[in-house]
Formats: structure tokens, sequence, C-alpha cells
């Protein structure tokens, strides 16, 4: 093609479109004092929705850095929530000396013939995908990959603890990602995090409400994968140190929840605090400054 002086305008317009697009087709990068801040980076697939994540990371020092993955609540997809929830702590925590991200999981919001398209364990093979990520990126990262921690609020507590009880043996690790790379987690914080999703349906105002979409049916119908999606199922000795904080007043994931899981992990010798707020509800505590300060005492120990 030959131009000559009369498309210049039009030439000039059509670079300045193109440079737009791509720049809304390639992450976003933010430069801050003391961290970086990548966003929408494609870290997996599954049936074919594609999974991001934001990532924050410390602009100096030595590193490796031990890893943070934050999980949003959402119910699971009940309510329209994203990953944006948890931006504010994953800068939080760049500036504390981590590389943590915040990342996507299949929502039960997707529907097929008025039912939830992607039940679980779809949203927990997702953020088993996103460790699996930080891992075979650990390089470019400088991230430690022996000491990953995860944290999560109301659904994404309940996903933080799957994450930490659950073993290869459980036949809960998906096909998302390289599976040469473990999902592993070294430390877990659940902030109203349910923990055995069969009272939770019992004492649930609404119906079907957020269990059922995720899980197809109610535990009459379905006692056996009601089972396998709670937390409680996989408690373990040598499961990672865990933290549970939990709104004394909370009517969303009522606090038995927490005293169920705190009670069965104390009572096999495994390693749980259990901090209840007073006089708050379904909040969402992962900002709250005991959460780092409980990542550095199991991550950075070796520091």
């Amino acid at each position: 093609m030959i131009l000559n002086r009369k498309h210049a305008p039009t030439l000039q317009i059509l670079l300045v479109v193109i440079i737009l697009i791509c720049q809304f087709l390639e992450p976003i990068r933010i430069r801050a004092q003391d961290f970086v801040l990548e966003e929408d980076i494609t870290f997996g697939k599954g049936d074919n929705v594609e999974l991001k994540l934001d990532i924050a990371y410390p602009e100096n020092g030595k590193g490796p850095f031990p890893a943070l993955v934050y999980i949003f609540g959402s119910g699971w997809g009940f309510w329209t929530l994203s990953r944006s929830q948890c931006q504010l702590a994953i800068m939080q925590a760049a500036q504390r000396g981590y590389v943590a991200v915040t990342v996507d999981y299949r929502q039960t919001s997707v529907k097929e013939k008025g039912k939830a398209k992607f039940l679980f364990p779809a949203q927990l093979y997702d953020v088993k995908c996103a460790i699996r990520w930080l891992r075979a990126n650990a390089d470019q990262y400088n991230i430690d990959p022996n000491h990953i921690g995860v944290a999560g609020w109301s659904s994404g507590g309940h996903l933080a603890l799957m994450l930490g009880l659950t073993t290869p043996s459980d036949g809960l690790e998906g096909d998302c990602g390289d599976k040469k790379y473990s999902s592993s987690v070294q430390a877990v914080v659940s902030a109203g995090g349910p923990t055995e999703l069969v009272s939770m349906f019992n004492e649930s105002s609404d119906e079907p409400g957020p269990v059922v979409d995720l899980l197809g049916a109610n535990p009459q119908q379905l006692p056996d994968q009601y089972a396998v999606a709670s937390p409680l199922t996989y408690v373990r000795i040598d499961a990672p140190p865990t933290l549970t904080i939990h709104g004394e007043l909370d009517t969303e994931v009522p606090l038995k929840q927490a005293y169920l899981l705190d009670a069965k992990m104390k009572e096999i010798g495994a390693s749980h605090t259990l901090i209840i707020k007073k006089n708050v509800g379904h909040v969402n505590f992962t900002i709250d400054p005991e959460v780092l300060d409980f990542f550095d005492k199991y991550l950075k120990e070796h520091y």
C-alpha cells in the first residue's frame, strides 16, 4: 500500500487507536511507592473461562520473597463481587515484603439451564491453579516457592481452608496449570469462612442460597458432595498453621462454623488459632494487622 500526504491524518488516527487497543489487551503495570502492581494477568483456564490475577511485589529488596494469595468472597458467585475486593490487601502485603496476588475463580453466577454451570470443585481447581502459577513463575517474580500463604474472606475463606487442608490423595487437584508444581500452601487465614456445609445449609435463611448453588442440590440429595466440599472433612495433624478470624455477630456464616474447625483442629493436635472479633458481623478481616503478623511468623521465620 502506497501512502501520500492526504493519508497522513488518517494514518495517525489509526496508530493512536491501535496503541489504545494494545493497552487494553496487555496487562496493566503500575509503579507505586515501594511496590509494583500488575493487573489482569492470565494464570489459567477452566472450561474455557480465562482466569486472571493481579500481582503486587516489592520494588526493592533482595528476595526471594514469600508469596501470598488473597481470595475474595462472593458466596462463590451468589453475589456479584470480584478480585478487586482484595487489591488493598495485596498492596499492603507487597509493602510488607511479600509477592501477593488476588485471583479469579469460576463463579456460580454463570447459569446453564437455570442452574449454576460451575459447580464445586471447579472453584478449588482454579485457586490451586493459581498456586501452581506462582511456583512456575517464581524466578520471574523473585518468589520463594517454599513459603506460600493463602488468605480469604467468606467463600474465599472456605477455599483458603480447602487449599490448606486437602492433599493430592483427596483427588481435588484439577487439571489447570502445570501439574509438576505443587498446589500446597504453608500457612492459611480464613476470615469468616464456612467449614461444614451441611450445618451452613441448615442454618441459612436463604434457600436455595449460595451453598445449594455451589453444590447443585441440598444435603439430603447430595450428602457425600457436602462432605467432599467441607474443610472439616480434611483436618489433619500435619495441616499448615491456620488462623481463623470470625465476627461474633456473624449471621451470614455463623460463629459455630469457626468453633467446629477450632475444636477438630485442636482435638487432633493441628496448629490452629481462633480470633473472635467482638460486636461485629460478617466482615472482611483479611486486611487486619493480625493477618500479616501471622504470615510473618510462619513464612518469614527463616529470613
